[in-house]
């Protein structure tokens, strides 16, 4: 019996589609042919994304917004039913950096502001997320959450932190209570990755050397390779996979060499 990544007849949500790890994922997945709704902040981005998908004729529609915005995350939800008729699978991928520096001269605002991009967000969307999968009878919700907070710490990164460990806790509720309904739900835990995100933290080129040292690949990944984590999370190769939070960290955090 062979897994099956196809994603054929599927219908998803892929939130932060404009850039890095999910706008690979939003390729990837109209590629294995899922209709997609692609969200995120910068219209001129995600329009670019779809035209990159319809061309490769792929199905795709864009509707840009503020995903720690209710009224977004419920108009999401709706435009998918619209357009293609439901939801299968939603991919919970927005988020920022926050702000970096030490604890204390962190802003109340600016933790504010990433809690609710990180952790708030993942909440509204699956306040209506859900409902819609339900109406399908099963359905596959995944959240991009990060090593940091959970199996290992940095430094000065606290409000970043915190956001992405409470995805790992509401990920793990939403698991056991919509389980039994049919409803998988995993979180993406990737390690270092070639992003513009990515960038705003390791911004030297010593830097770089010692974030690709600290994996036991002594490398940072492509985002490519997380999408293909989301591919087996989202599609019916993961049918048993629930609650997990899914490390694809290139063995950040068990390396100690």
């Amino acid at each position: 019996m062979t897994a099956n990544n196809s994603l054929v007849g599927k219908v998803a949500i892929i939130t932060g589609a404009s850039s890095g790890i999910g706008r690979t994922i939003a390729l990837l997945f109209a590629a294995q042919g899922a209709k997609l709704i692609v969200a995120a902040r910068r219209r001129e981005l995600l329009h670019d994304l779809v035209d990159e998908i319809k061309a490769a004729d792929g199905i795709a529609s864009a509707l840009p917004g503020d995903v720690a915005d209710e009224r977004y995350a419920q108009a999401l939800v709706a435009e998918v039913k619209a357009r293609f008729g439901g939801l299968d699978i939603a991919v919970n991928n927005a988020a920022r950096m926050g702000p970096m520096g030490p604890t204390p001269d962190v802003e109340r605002d600016a933790w504010d502001l990433t809690m609710a991009v990180n952790l708030t967000s993942g909440f509204l969307a699956a306040k209506y997320q859900i409902p819609a999968m339900l109406e399908r009878g099963a359905g596959s919700m995944i959240f991009v959450s990060s090593f940091v907070g959970y199996t290992a710490a940095m430094p000065e990164v606290a409000a970043y932190a915190a956001s992405k460990a409470g995805l790992i806790g509401l990920m793990k509720s939403l698991a056991v209570e919509y389980g039994p309904k049919g409803i998988r739900v995993n979180a993406l835990l990737p390690g270092g990755t070639q992003t513009a995100m990515a960038d705003e933290m390791i911004n030297t080129e010593d830097m770089k050397a010692f974030v690709r040292n600290m994996h036991a690949l002594k490398r940072t990944a492509r985002p490519d390779e997380q999408a293909q984590a989301a591919l087996f999370l989202a599609s019916d190769a993961a049918s048993f996979v629930t609650g997990s939070a899914m490390l694809a960290d290139g063995g950040v955090s068990i390396n100690r060499t």
